[in-house]
């Protein structure tokens, strides 16, 4: 939210993937233009971001097809009143224990089905597998009081993933005393393409403002991304507008958000506001997952026919 301040320099025109502005150029930006040497920061960033994806896709075995993106442990209706504070604390911290009987998938494999139609087949989880998977993010939570896990059955959730939302099979695990069923995909491949974004420096932070989405349409090479910035135009006072930059590989696509301020220096209410960025692709994204600069994460994508 500080970069909404108004505090900071803001975008330009596009940098040609891997090109280093030089210090020259930094010195000649106009007021409110963004200075080269952030450009050569995001377009580094990109970079880096890429080859964790690419490492990471290489430990997996491959690009898969189903990545899910942002969290995947959900929940079917409201805790009881009684119940809620506690409960939003131990399910948030991992904090849960079977103390009933959980079942084997009833068939080893199922189906992820995206909204286009498109399919794939899966390995399914066992209950207690899909529930270590929500324990597995266990944290210290002083005054947690486990939730205790009665029984699953099968079923079906809405996940989004980085080829647009999926209906993919899920358990709906039971808790004592409590009419909320915690869900969880039983999609065995979830999660298996593991990114270890770059450890958090506080004196160093990484520059840029993260995409929250990207939507694009079916052998289209225009990818629009979404993201949270300034609610006006460069026009107007407090106003910035927003660039969009694509570094691209064979399988990810990483998104960058370049800036022009209204005026450099001016004293803004820091108030987010829905934004959006297109650019144009050098070819369709494809099965390519999108990722935004801060932490080379990939976001939910939304594809169109």
């Amino acid at each position: 939210m500080a970069l909404l301040g108004g505090c900071g320099p803001g975008p330009a025109q596009p940098v040609e993937p891997g090109a280093v502005p030089s210090e020259a150029a930094s010195e000649a930006a106009p007021a409110g233009e963004p200075r080269a040497e952030e450009t050569a920061r995001l377009q580094k960033q990109a970079r880096e971001a890429l080859q964790r994806w690419d490492r990471a896709v290489e430990a997996a075995g491959g690009a898969p097809r189903f990545v899910p993106v942002g969290p995947l442990t959900g929940q079917i209706g409201d805790w009881e009143p009684a119940l809620a504070a506690n409960a939003k604390m131990s399910l948030g911290n991992g904090h849960l224990t079977i103390i009933g009987r959980l079942p084997v998938a009833p068939e080893a494999r199922g189906e992820v089905v995206w909204e286009g139609g498109v399919r794939e087949t899966v390995p399914l989880l066992s209950a207690e597998d899909a529930l270590g998977r929500i324990t597995a993010g266990w944290v210290e939570c002083p005054g947690c009081v486990p939730l205790e896990i009665t029984g699953a059955r099968l079923g079906t959730t809405r996940v989004e993933t980085t080829r647009g939302p999926a209906t993919v099979p899920a358990w709906e695990f039971t808790v004592k005393g409590s009419r909320v069923r915690i869900t969880r995909p039983a999609a065995g491949g979830s999660g298996t393409v593991q990114v270890t974004p770059p450890s958090w420096d506080p004196y160093n932070s990484p520059a840029g403002l993260a995409i929250t989405s990207a939507g694009t349409t079916v052998g289209g090479r225009n990818l629009t991304a979404g993201f949270t910035g300034a609610p006006r135009d460069a026009s107007e006072p407090c106003g910035i507008d927003y660039t969009a930059v694509a570094v691209e590989a064979d399988t990810a696509v990483v998104v960058y958000i370049l800036e022009r301020h209204h005026a450099e220096g001016e004293s803004c209410t820091a108030i987010g506001h829905p934004r959006t960025a297109s650019v144009e692709l050098a070819a369709p994204l494809g099965e390519r997952a999108v990722l935004e600069v801060t932490q080379g994460l990939p976001v939910p994508v939304t594809i169109t026919s």
